[in-house]
């Protein structure tokens, strides 16, 4: 949710000259494909904020969205002038003029945070930024009241939403009402990919920095809006105020995307719009939150130009990959890149930090020797085209005693790593903040493990898209369980000798009893003639054989005996076995 943070503001009122605020945006400096932000059918770009209200003044084709429904979702309140939320946006965010820790609708305040000191500019790195509180002084228009964005990821249309190269069509809407609309007036609007927040205390600074591809519209008011000026700028690194290679640099660490003068949401357009803009055309115009809108000159309706919106396809600038944390709304001296920043728009948009999940290839029993491994998926929020997680994920073992052991507790044992990817997924969404890495296997022929109860774990150090680390161990899909197998064979030489082989399928040590037992039937059931005393066996090694010698059964009549071999396991991880049932036909001779 935006977090609208602003002065009060001071100055008098200045007459408009010339007609007032138009609207506009942006054109390529670089051509790209036609680009009709403003007919996607979604959201309304038509210089009101009132879902209710269409088509607007210029008209624009009719859409289901606008910032009343936004308000309602983001805020849930019924100040809203609409109980509606939106049609699938994928982030919203809406929020008024709240002091520091609130947010939503009834929380405004005309003295609240601004930018200081001459490290808050556009294109100085967020953390050398500063703030204050309670300052006041900032001329009225200047002066914000609320702010509010919405991102949705529509079917590709190559006439209303082209996607460029990517599988759907990213678009971002966004927007800001003032307290006064006298004068010259510069915004600005940045889209930050990291979390960004405020540190309070003695430095009163910024946590958070940027990162490249970070996304900046910059709109100039001027002549008393009689002009009206967009620039598009992407945070890079690779510019340098010194250094401009290839033209687009326009200052250290911002490349400029476009610019224009005409481009305002209209369907007079000449040619489909990559995006564009508007504010209010008249005095008057109704407010959907009015109960939380009061403008310097006590009005609850919005004087021309104090309404403000734009929209911008993020697809066909070669940005619809990327996740925005944090939008940070702002007012400007001027349109310049190293212009003062003046007041500004604090707040969070999407959740951008993606989530791991991990599996075993089997989470049942396995025999020794019979392979294993883990695969961890991580999969970053929300629809649309977004940046795959990259990178490797480190695999651990724990060992335990009871089924399912915590590895977050017991000790690891390191696998190895896997290197995340798309392998195996649908190669038509390669940009779906989806991917996978899988383990080395363990427990293999040549590497048995001991019978026992295993989990993996798994850990990812991050990347430049989404960075901080993750791990995660799930002690319902990654466990398993390695047991052996037993089997008896016997070899009888009746009388007095019946030998017994045990052997364990993966070659595991025995623990546990065998007992011999002679049947007074041809089935192995009913009354025991004879059964040896129990046989301990402990850590035998696999193969072990033991014998009964016993030479004291009498039988009185022929008759048909059977002898049975039974091994019973003390390792809940060795299953027991039963030999076959072997008979010998007793002859009494006379």
């Amino acid at each position: 949710m935006l977090k609208i943070l602003r002065p009060t503001g001071g100055r008098g009122r200045r007459a408009l000259s010339g007609a007032v605020l138009s609207a506009f945006l942006l054109s390529l400096v670089v051509a790209l494909p036609t680009q009709a932000v403003h007919d996607t059918g979604r959201f309304q770009l038509d210089g009101d904020a009132s879902s209710s209200t269409q088509p607007g003044n210029p008209p624009v084709p009719a859409a289901t969205d606008d910032w009343d429904k936004v308000c309602h979702e983001a805020t849930g309140s019924s100040l809203c002038g609409t109980t509606s939320n939106t049609t699938g946006a994928t982030a919203v965010s809406w929020t008024g003029d709240c002091p520091i820790g609130q947010s939503g609708i009834g929380c405004q305040n005309l003295n609240s945070t601004i930018f200081t000191g001459g490290g808050s500019k556009d294109p100085i790195d967020i953390s050398s930024w500063s703030w204050k509180d309670g300052a006041g002084g900032l001329p009225s228009k200047d002066n914000l009241l609320h702010a509010f964005a919405a991102r949705y990821s529509l079917p590709p249309d190559a006439t209303h939403c082209p996607s460029g190269s990517f599988s759907t069509c990213d678009v971002v809407f966004f927007g800001e009402d003032r307290y006064d609309n006298s004068g010259d007036a510069q915004n600005g609007f940045w889209f930050l990919q990291n979390k960004v927040g405020l540190v309070s205390g003695k430095s009163n600074s910024f946590s958070g920095v940027h990162k490249n591809g970070d996304l900046l519209v910059v709109s100039d008011f001027s002549i008393g809006g009689t002009t009206a000026t967009i620039t598009v700028y992407k945070w890079d690194s690779a510019c340098t105020a010194a250094g401009k290679p290839d033209g687009t640099c326009a200052d250290s660490n911002l490349r400029q995307l476009e610019t224009s003068a005409s481009a305002t949401c209209s369907t007079s357009l000449a040619t489909p719009d990559a995006f564009c803009g508007i504010t209010n055309p008249a005095d008057g115009t109704a407010v959907p939150w009015s109960s939380d809108f009061t403008d310097k000159s006590g009005n609850n309706t919005y004087l021309k130009g104090e309404f403000y919106e734009s929209g911008i396809n993020l697809s066909t600038l070669g940005l619809a990959g990327e996740c925005f944390s944090s939008v940070i709304t702002e007012t400007r001296s001027s349109t310049s890149t190293t212009a003062t920043l003046k007041d500004f728009v604090l707040g969070n948009f999407a959740v951008c930090a993606p989530t791991m999940t991990t599996s075993a290839s089997n989470n049942g029993t396995v025999l020794p020797g019979s392979p294993v491994h883990d695969t961890a998926t991580l999969q970053v929020s929300g629809t649309g085209d977004r940046a795959d997680p990259t990178g490797t994920v480190t695999f651990s073992y724990c060992y335990g005693a009871t089924l399912t052991p915590d590895c977050n507790t017991a000790p690891l044992t390191g696998i190895g790593t896997g290197t995340l990817g798309d392998a195996g997924e649908n190669p038509t969404t390669p940009l779906d903040g989806r991917s996978h890495a899988d383990s080395p296997d363990v427990n293999t022929p040549s590497a048995k493990l001991a019978p026992g109860n295993y989990c993996f774990f798994a850990s990812w150090p991050g990347d430049s898209n989404y960075p901080g680390a993750l791990t995660f161990t799930d002690q319902d899909g990654e466990c398993f369980i390695v047991q052996d197998t037993s089997s008896i064979t016997t070899a009888q030489d009746w009388l007095p000798n019946d030998t017994a082989t045990l052997v364990t399928g993966g070659g595991s040590p025995l623990n546990g009893s065998l007992v011999f037992t002679l049947y007074d039937s041809a089935v192995c059931t009913g009354t025991a003639l004879y059964t040896e005393p129990t046989i301990t066996l402990t850590n035998a090694a696999s193969g072990v054989q033991k014998s009964t010698t016993n030479t004291t059964v009498k039988v009185s009549a022929s008759k048909t005996v059977s002898w049975q071999v039974v091994f019973t396991s003390t390792d809940p991880n060795i299953v027991g076995s039963t030999s076959n049932c072997e008979t010998t036909q007793l002859v009494i001779a006379n």
